[in-house]
């Protein structure tokens, strides 16, 4: 049996949380076409009569302009160095960027081995295109690595990515049961798909702005009750939040209570609050409040 740590790093939007829920068949990453829509490292486990694999997704990697940044960079960086194998995820849509070179020299100066995973490559049409895009992922590395061309959103090429993380992991034991996929809670996931919604539904300005916390979850044979917190920085994006009437945060709970029916197959009450805590990502006490807070 093969058992071992996948890290998958990469610039924010290149497609590590879709890349994610693609293989392992279901969703337990949210995604949005949004900057910094996952926020903490999540465990995706696939298991097959080969062998399993412990997948980490990471925040989108950028430079951070708050301590919730920090924490976002850290994020990625503390998953690197007990991986055993690393998934470099880039948009082979178009060349290497500043981004990417950045988590080349700064992240992936390291021994543990890594494969150029080159997503979106869908959406070119010329081959040529795709090989000049190519090379200016394989240039930032004095190494030759493997690449291997993917689509996350359609599938393609999945298997092939499969097979060649195995070849990479050591002989081991299962860490988890065949049936876990995902070591999050239903707290975890319902704080991360009211969040999801909110991105869905708000402007520019609200997104990096909020954070979720759950502050009550009675789960019952018929129903569970979740009582959460939606928390922003000023009075104008709480405002926003809540909407004429009341509208946008009914049309945030009413797609959050729906997916969540989904997910626990059975009734759910979701109550939503919306309050202010200013300033909330430049304060560790309130990064560690909203669980933004690294592992020791």
């Amino acid at each position: 049996m093969k058992c071992g740590f996948v890290t998958i790093v990469g610039r924010p939007n290149v497609g590590k949380s879709t890349l994610l829920n693609q293989i392992l068949g279901q969703k337990i990453v949210i995604t949005t076409d949004k900057a910094q829509t996952t926020r903490k490292r999540i465990k995706g486990i696939y298991t097959t009569d080969v062998g399993q694999i412990v997948f980490i997704d990471t925040p989108g990697v950028h430079k951070p302009l708050n301590k919730l940044g920090e924490f976002l960079l850290d994020e990625a960086k503390i998953s690197i160095p007990d991986a055993d194998l690393i998934l470099f995820l880039t948009d082979g849509s178009e060349p290497a960027g500043k981004g990417d070179k950045w988590i080349a020299q700064n992240l992936l100066q390291t021994s543990v081995p890594i494969i150029i995973v080159m997503n979106k490559v869908d959406k070119i049409k010329n081959l040529s295109k795709v090989e000049e895009n190519l090379l200016t992922y394989k240039t930032l590395f004095d190494k030759n690595l493997p690449v291997i061309r993917v689509s996350a959103k359609t599938g393609r090429n999945i298997d092939t990515l499969i097979k060649n993380i195995y070849k990479n992991l050591p002989d081991g034991n299962l860490l988890y049961p065949e049936d876990v996929v995902t070591e999050e809670t239903m707290r975890d996931v319902s704080e991360e798909i009211i969040r999801e919604k909110i991105l869905l539904n708000t402007s520019d300005e609200i997104p990096h702005s909020v954070a979720v916390k759950v502050e009550n979850y009675f789960e019952q044979e018929n129903i569970d009750k979740i009582y959460a917190s939606i928390f922003c920085e000023t009075k104008s994006q709480k405002g926003i939040l809540i909407g004429k009437g009341g509208s946008m945060l009914k049309k945030i709970g009413t797609e959050a209570r729906k997916e969540l029916e989904q997910i626990t197959e059975k009734k759910v009450y979701l109550e939503l609050n919306v309050k202010i805590e200013k300033d909330w990502r430049k304060k560790q006490s309130a990064l560690k409040n909203f669980g933004y807070e690294n592992e020791c």
